[in-house]
C-alpha cells in the first residue's frame, strides 16, 4: 500500500476551553499541492504546527510519511520544512550568505552548502540579487528566498503557512510559480491560505476548514460542482447600459443579479437554457457585451455557500493568537515563526 505523505485521524487541539482543531481527518497523497482553505482562526496554522512537531495534539494522531509526529518527531523533522507567514532571513546578510548559513546549520559542509545555494538561486531566479543584502529585497524576492531556504535540505514534504500574506497580486504570482515547481519536482506541499484564487490556482486537492473542522473536501472543480448550479457573468460594452442589462437578467433568470463591480453583473442559474435566453434578449435590446460567460461558482462563492461568510473575513482566534501553552502572541503567525527561525527542516525545530 502506498505511503501517504500526510495523514491525520481525529486530530484535536485544545486552547483552554476552545477547540482550535476539532476532529480533523486528512489523507494527502505524495507529490501534490494540498490546500487548507479557511478564514483566520479556522485552525489551519494549528494543524500545520502539529504536523511540523511544533505543537502536540490534544487527541487523535498525525503522521508524516508514516512517521508519528509525537513518537517519531525527529524522523518527521528530517523529512520536512516549514515556511511561516513571515520570512526568517537575516537582513544584514546577502541572499547567498543566508542560504549558505542555513545550509551549514543543517549540517552541510561549506562547499556543499555553496553548491546547493547556487542551484537554488538559479531555480528561484535570484542569481542577479545573490550578492545584495536581503534588507534591499522586495517582498516577493524575500518570499522566494525564504522558499529557497526551505528546500536546502531537499525535504520530501513542505509546509507553507500563508506564504503570500502581505504580497501584492503581482508578487503572489511569482511565489505561486515557485510553489508549483516544488510539486513538479516530486515534493508534497501542504499550503494554508485564506485567498480563494490562490487555492484555485495551486491546489490539486482542498480541504475547507471552518471552526476547527473539515466541512468539505475535493478538487477545486469538485467543490464548485458540489454547491450546484452555474453563474452568468455579464459585462456590457457600454457601462452606461448596465442598469438595462440588470433588468434583462432579472427578467430571464427570475431574480436580480449581483454587482460584482460597477461594470460586471453576475447571477446564479440552474442550467444552460437560461444563458441562451439571456444572449438572445441582450441581442434584441442591442446591448453588446465585453464579457458574457457561463461559469462554475468561484471558490469564494463555494465557501460562502458552505459557511455563510467569506474566507478572508474571519476574526483571529486561538489558532493565530496563542502559543503552545495558550498564552497570547504578538499577532497572526508570530509564535509559529518564532519557532521556525532556525533553518527549515533542522532537527532543533521542536
Amino acid at each position: 500500500m502506498r505511503t501517504l505523505a500526510i495523514e491525520t485521524v481525529g486530530l484535536v487541539r485544545h486552547f483552554d476551553q476552545t477547540r482550535a482543531v476539532d476532529g480533523v481527518d486528512l489523507a494527502v497523497e505524495p507529490g501534490i499541492v494540498y490546500g487548507l482553505l479557511g478564514p483566520n482562526g479556522a485552525g489551519k496554522t494549528t494543524i500545520v504546527r502539529i504536523l511540523a512537531t511544533l505543537l502536540r495534539p490534544s487527541a487523535g494522531r498525525a503522521a508524516v510519511l508514516d512517521h508519528d509526529v509525537v513518537s517519531e518527531a525527529a524522523e518527521v523533522r528530517r523529512r520536512i520544512s516549514l515556511t511561516g507567514q513571515f520570512a526568517s532571513l537575516d537582513e544584514d546578510l546577502t541572499g547567498a550568505e543566508n542560504l549558505v548559513m542555513f545550509g551549514q546549520l543543517l549540517g552541510m559542509r561549506k562547499g556543499d552548502a555553496r553548491a546547493r545555494t547556487r542551484e537554488l538561486l538559479a531555480d528561484f531566479e535570484l542569481v542577479e540579487a545573490a550578492e545584495q543584502r536581503v534588507g534591499t529585497y522586495s517582498g516577493g524576492m524575500r518570499r522566494r528566498l525564504d522558499l529557497a531556504a526551505s528546500l536546502l535540505g531537499r525535504p520530501s514534504v513542505v509546509f507553507l503557512d500563508e506564504p503570500t500574506t502581505g504580497l501584492d497580486p503581482g508578487k503572489r504570482e511569482e511565489v505561486w510559480r515557485m510553489i508549483r515547481s516544488i510539486s513538479q519536482a516530486g515534493g508534497t506541499v501542504l499550503l494554508t491560505t485564506q485567498y480563494m484564487e490562490e487555492a484555485d490556482a495551486l491546489a490539486d486537492e482542498i480541504s475547507v476548514i471552518d471552526q476547527g473542522r473539515v466541512i468539505a473536501h475535493g478538487t477545486p472543480p469538485e467543490l464548485k460542482r458540489a454547491v450546484g448550479g452555474q453563474t452568468i457573468v455579464v459585462r456590457p460594452q457600454d457601462p452606461g447600459r448596465i442598469t438595462e442589462a440588470a433588468t434583462i437578467i432579472e427578467q430571464v433568470v427570475g431574480h436580480a443579479p449581483a454587482a460584482a463591480s460597477h461594470e460586471v453583473l453576475t447571477a446564479p442559474v440552474a442550467g444552460d437554457g437560461e444563458f441562451g435566453a439571456l444572449v438572445r434578449q441582450l441581442e434584441l435590446a442591442g446591448i453588446e457585451s465585453a464579457e458574457l460567460s457561463l461559469r462554475l461558482p468561484s471558490l469564494d462563492e463555494v465557501f460562502f455557500t458552505l459557511t455563510g461568510h467569506h474566507a478572508n473575513n474571519g476574526a483571529h482566534t486561538d489558532d493565530e493568537t496563542r502559543t503552545d501553552d495558550g498564552s497570547p502572541t504578538d499577532g497572526p503567525g508570530h509564535s509559529a515563526q518564532a519557532d521556525t527561525s532556525r533553518p527549515p527542516g533542522a532537527e532543533t525545530a521542536a
